[in-house]
């Protein structure tokens, strides 16, 4: 009896140890789905770095207390599935969104963002941020802009001073 209690034990450290080191914690109901489909949205998850586990929601609601995330107890009804980013804040929730326009079966019931824990409409906001590479290549383009509109500018005059010599 007690290597099964421990082996709990083990179980619901290792989920906190999940919600306090990833970036996101994006929580679902995937009933209806079917073997494929989960299969799917795992490959999905798993090229990006995340971690798409299905744990019993008594050792979910234990870790997350031990976590101090008890606002998350809540959505821990029924068939639950954690997608876990430890790199990249946005992708579990722009990818399990993205997937869920296809599969209305697929639900989001709320999740975790950077050690707190968020409401469902937070995580859809979420997952229509862009990625970390688009977010990055829009501070590029806005660093950019003044270099570029100085080259157009000295640009302008030397053709102006050329026309004025001619």
């Amino acid at each position: 009896m007690s290597k099964v209690i421990e082996q709990k034990k083990q179980l619901v450290e290792e989920i906190k140890e999940k919600f306090l080191n990833s970036q996101t914690s994006v929580v679902v109901d995937y009933r209806g789905l079917d073997v494929a489909e989960v299969t799917k949205l795992r490959k999905q998850l798993r090229e990006e770095g995340i971690d798409f586990k299905v744990y019993k929601n008594t050792m979910t609601r234990r870790a997350a207390e031990a976590a101090e995330l008890n606002e998350l107890t809540e959505t821990l009804v029924g068939p639950t599935a954690i997608a876990f980013s430890k790199d990249d804040a946005v992708a579990p929730a722009r990818i399990i969104k993205n997937f869920a326009k296809d599969h209305e079966a697929l639900e989001i019931k709320g999740g975790v963002i950077q050690g707190s824990v968020a409401t469902l409409d937070q995580i859809k906001e979420l997952a229509d941020l862009p990625s970390y590479e688009g977010m990055v290549s829009m501070l590029l383009s806005v660093l950019q802009a003044p270099i570029r509109n100085l080259a157009y500018v000295t640009k302008a005059v030397a053709e102006q001073k050329e026309e004025q010599g001619a």
